[in-house]
């Protein structure tokens, strides 16, 4: 299965479905050693600052941010 249609998939599971599935990913991710986890970060970041500077993705205001993952939460 690719990335996208995985992700897709997981995202119309019920609400309940991917709390558990998200801690189980994230529980995955504690074998990892502090440096892999910060290597990895720092990789995310880069390419997230090259997209901003291609103008290969939007941004929006922490308050927008705050205000949709609120609104996500209900």
């Amino acid at each position: 299965m690719k990335p996208n249609s995985l992700e897709h998939s997981v995202l119309h599971l019920p609400t309940h479905e991917r709390a558990a599935l998200a801690q189980k990913l994230l529980m995955s991710l504690e074998n990892q050693s502090t440096a892999d986890i910060e290597k990895a970060w720092h990789a995310e970041a880069q390419r997230r600052a090259i997209q901003i500077a291609l103008s290969q993705t939007a941004t929006v205001s922490s308050e927008d941010a705050s205000a949709t993952a609120r609104a996500l939460l209900r």
